[in-house]
């Protein structure tokens, strides 16, 4: 909480009820106008301290990304999937991800950011794929697969794509059929 600029407001319609919510640069927590300074203090405290979390969830750290993504290999790919670093990266702009298999490298688009934690984590298994299958062939999509909420991540990131009217990443068409790659 420090350096935060925090605003509390108050309200009169307000009975029981305390939320909190990121305008910009600072936290605005709304709560009754009946409670007293001491109730204002505990629940600013509370209600900062669980949008952080709520943050922190949702934008993850390079080296949050690296346990997850050691842990969704070892659960679909019993261990064959090992990265050596996972990052966030500023300059994808028509893909969500990409790896290199040969240093075993996967780098994110920072447009991840906020999403779901099941996209973010079918585009960390479509990466941890391509560390031992390079094409996007009919192996590859039975890699894929295996992580049980694919097709509805590829849904989600297809429509994002959409309203955004980005065309979908190279491998994968509109329909959700897989582009054979030589």
């Amino acid at each position: 909480m420090v350096d935060q600029q925090i605003e509390v407001r108050r309200s009169r319609r307000r009975r029981r009820t305390v939320s909190a919510y990121r305008d910009g640069d600072r936290i605005v927590v709304l709560i009754p106008a009946s409670l007293s300074k001491k109730e204002e203090a505990e629940w600013v405290e509370t209600m900062v301290a669980r949008l952080e979390r709520q943050e922190r969830r949702r934008k993850p750290s390079d080296e949050d990304l690296l346990k997850r993504a050691k842990a969704l290999g070892d659960e679909y790919f019993g261990g064959i999937a090992v990265p050596a670093s996972v990052r966030w990266v500023d300059n994808q702009q028509s893909r969500w991800g990409s790896c290199t298999p040969g240093d075993r490298t996967i780098r994110l688009s920072r447009r991840l950011e906020g999403m779901p934690g099941w996209v973010v984590d079918y585009v960390l298994v479509h990466e941890l794929a391509h560390l031992f299958e390079p094409h996007h062939n009919e192996a590859f999509w039975g890699w894929v697969d295996r992580y049980p909420h694919a097709e509805r991540a590829k849904g989600f990131l297809l429509g994002w794509s959409a309203a955004a009217r980005l065309e979908p990443p190279p491998g994968e068409s509109d329909e959700g059929e897989v582009d054979e790659v030589d």
